[in-house]
């Protein structure tokens, strides 16, 4: 499972569409929504709770159609089908591998663009902790996803139809929890709810991901 994971990884950064790709929009994001708004600090920091969740979501979003594609293309997902490892395994560490290139750099460098979008000097603890509980739950959702899509020609646009959706608990809780922090009221209750929501797809997803797979290689 290491050496999948590590393998994964590699992967990832050579194949692009991982870390640099996805640090790049979130800094986009933060970057263009204050020219497009405007300069006005009390309107970015009334948004920039709901402003950094979605830009951490869709960065996430970028990279899923290549969480199975590039193993489906080159055969080595028919290979790991009929390997030892369960294909549970697999899916969880392809999550798991998304979660270190993607979603871990992005609570890194939040901070950075929470003062981009005048974020309150209280609301970047809660932003780094909600982006940390809740981004898993994004790769293993997103991994799901792409469970259920590898194979298909153009299967990143139904990707995102799928996973979207399921995306906005998520995203409601994490801003929630942002933004009472930064409003200096008790943010736990959201953050519990963004643990929640990231143990249990942690319990059920590489099932259903395993699941899919098999469905998808027959």
């Amino acid at each position: 499972m290491r050496a999948l994971l590590i393998r994964d990884i590699r992967l990832a950064m050579r194949a692009g569409g991982g870390f640099g790709l996805g640090l790049a929009f979130f800094l986009m994001v933060a970057v263009l929504v204050p020219l497009g708004v405007g300069p006005e600090s009390a309107l970015l920091s009334r948004i920039a709770p709901g402003i950094l969740w979605v830009g951490a979501l869709l960065a996430c979003l970028l990279s899923l159609d290549r969480m199975f594609a590039l193993d489906f293309e080159d055969g080595s997902l028919d290979l790991m089908a009929v390997s030892p490892l369960p294909l549970e395994g697999v899916a969880a560490m392809k999550a798991l591998a998304h979660w270190l290139v993607t979603g871990l750099p992005l609570v890194v460098i939040s901070p950075v663009l929470g003062l981009l979008l005048s974020l309150s000097p209280a609301g970047y603890v809660w932003l780094v902790a909600s982006l940390a509980l809740g981004s898993p739950a994004l790769s293993l959702i997103g991994a799901f996803g792409a469970a259920l899509t590898v194979g298909l020609k153009r299967g990143g646009l139904i990707l995102s139809l799928i996973v979207l959706p399921m995306y906005v608990p998520t995203l409601v809780f994490g801003a929630e929890a942002v933004r009472r922090g930064a409003a200096g009221t008790d943010a736990l209750v959201p953050l519990l709810f963004l643990a929640a929501i990231s143990l249990g797809c942690a319990a059920i997803l590489p099932f259903a991901c395993g699941a899919a797979i098999r469905a998808n290689l027959k």
